[in-house]
């Protein structure tokens, strides 16, 4: 309600030493061309000014840390037709700063409940907040040659849930890749996602069971489809050229989708 009022509000100022130290510490960041340096950082004020970041058991939420995480989370966005409309859907950041204990409760098929407990560095949560470890920020700005970056993983979360499924595929617009409808759209988008993910799960299988060379890129994306995307997502943010080499119908097919050619 009342987002053009919004509009109306510019962002804060970022003091150049923070933004550079940001760059610094996060070179992908600052690999980026100057134009799209500029548009980052206007993205990025937007963010922090209709975002609001919550510290966990005490964790005190600096200027670093903030500006840390904005900067990361609109990487995604930075072309996307809406921009930070992607991100609409919630207010909150939760940041702790160690790794996350979650409690997880599931039903099995046998209607048998099971209660555990899972240590995660981030989770998205559908129209909900975004909970993030700042260990595990941190560490996003020396593992770009893993393809790691917890940030831009649950982000990526978030656009896939656009639709409302965590499937790997985020809502496309009218005529991607040539498409004639969103359905078509949809199939062109999982006929290339769905065998690099197949394949990749294979890899991981391979090498947990047999002992074979494990994949470079995070493991965890095996687990799903929706999971190997923003997965696959961090490689393609943070180390394109390697992303490419091994995942290159991915990268042309991502190009498509977060870097649209204008008109």
């Amino acid at each position: 309600m009342f987002s053009w009022l919004r509009s109306l509000r510019a962002g804060p100022r970022i003091p150049d030493a923070a933004w550079q130290a940001t760059l610094e510490r996060y070179r992908f960041l600052a690999e980026l061309p100057a134009p799209e340096a500029a548009r980052l950082r206007e993205l990025t004020a937007l963010f922090l000014r209709d975002k609001r970041f919550y510290g966990a058991k005490g964790f005190v939420i600096t200027d670093e840390v903030a500006l840390a995480i904005a900067a990361q989370a609109v990487l995604p966005v930075l072309h996307l037709r809406g921009g930070l409309t992607w991100y609409d859907d919630f207010v909150g950041i939760v940041v702790h700063a160690e790794e996350v204990v979650a409690r997880r409760r599931v039903t099995d098929p046998a209607q048998v409940v099971h209660e555990y407990d899972e240590v995660i560095a981030g989770e998205a949560m559908e129209n909900g907040p975004v909970t993030l470890s700042w260990k595990a920020v941190l560490d996003s700005g020396s593992t770009a040659g893993t393809g790691y970056n917890v940030v831009i993983h649950e982000f990526a979360h978030k656009i896939d849930m656009r639709d409302g499924a965590v499937d790997g595929c985020p809502p496309l617009p009218a005529g991607f890749a040539g498409a004639p409808s969103a359905n078509a759209a949809r199939a062109a988008w999982l006929a290339v996602l769905k065998p690099a993910y197949d394949d990749f799960r294979e890899q991981t299988i391979l090498a947990d069971r047999f002992g074979a060379e494990a994949p470079w890129l995070d493991d965890y994306g095996a687990v799903s489809i929706g999971e190997f995307f923003a997965v696959a997502c961090e490689a393609y943010f943070v180390n394109r050229q390697r992303f490419g080499a091994d995942f290159a119908p991915l990268l042309a097919l991502f190009d498509k989708f977060f870097k649209p050619r204008r008109g």
